[in-house]
Order: structure tokens, then sequence, then C-alpha cells
């Protein structure tokens, strides 16, 4: 009896995204980091030099659908933990204890998303990408329409 392929869902893009969070999640808990404050912090690690606060707040709401006000304190707890530090009245900049936790906790996550997706043709990641890709837009064209 050959088992057919799963049909891509909502249900199952779900539970591919939370699964991967929780590995990200239990390798942030051991720093005392959150999720959100770790989509913060990689915003500033691959910026060049400082960046504007309210673009990061923008990125953060983009990426984690949160409301600016709940990025505006995700970017201060950063700030009280020392991870980022204000460049001048608007724009923060990543310090070194948090170039060095980003960096860490990467080194940590790299193997595990490699054990992930070992073995995946490219051209099967090529086509979830793709996919996933499309349904983001379109998911952000709906929720962008909801809010006019």
């Amino acid at each position: 009896m050959t088992t057919a392929s799963p049909v891509l869902t909502p249900r199952l893009i779900a539970l591919a995204h939370y699964a991967a969070r929780a590995l990200l999640e239990n390798a942030l808990a051991r720093h005392g980091v959150t999720f959100q404050q770790s989509v913060t912090l990689r915003l500033a690690a691959v910026a060049q030099g400082p960046v504007a606060r309210d673009g990061i707040v923008e990125d953060v709401v983009g990426a984690l659908k949160i409301a600016p006000a709940e990025a505006h304190s995700v970017v201060e707890e950063l700030v009280s933990k020392g991870l980022v530090a204000p460049q001048g009245p608007s724009q923060v900049r990543i310090t070194d204890a948090g170039r060095e936790l980003f960096e860490t906790t990467s080194a940590e996550t790299a193997p595990i998303s490699a054990r992930v997706y070992a073995g995946i043709p490219a051209e099967d990641l090529a086509v979830a990408g793709r996919v996933l890709s499309l349904i983001t837009e379109r998911a952000d064209a709906e929720l962008a329409a909801l809010t006019e």
C-alpha cells in the first residue's frame, strides 16, 4: 500500500512552523531570549550599522503580525538587556553582547536546521519556497484589506 504525499494545507504549514519554532525557542530559552526578541535582534544584527528604530518596529510588525506598540516594547526589552543600544534620537545599534548572542544562537541552531532539512532535494525546497512566498504574499494582502 502506497501512502499519498500530503497536500499543503494551512494546518500543515502551521504544524511545520510551530515544530521549527519550538526548536528555536528551546535554544533561545537557554539564553533568556524570546522568539520575538530573536526576530528583532536579527534585524539589528544584519543591518550595516545603526538602524531607524521605527524601521525595525515596522519590519517586526510585518514579520510577526503584531501591533506596533508590542514591537516597540520588544525593542525596549532588548535595550534593557543591553543587546541593542540607542544611537542618537531615533536609531538603535546592536551591542557587542547582542552580536555575541546572535552569533551564539545562530551557531547553536544551524546544525539543527541542517538536520531538519537534510536530504530534501533542492528542487523540492525551491518549489516549497515559491509556494510559501506566494501564500505569504496573498495572506498579507488579505490582512491589509481587513485593516483598511
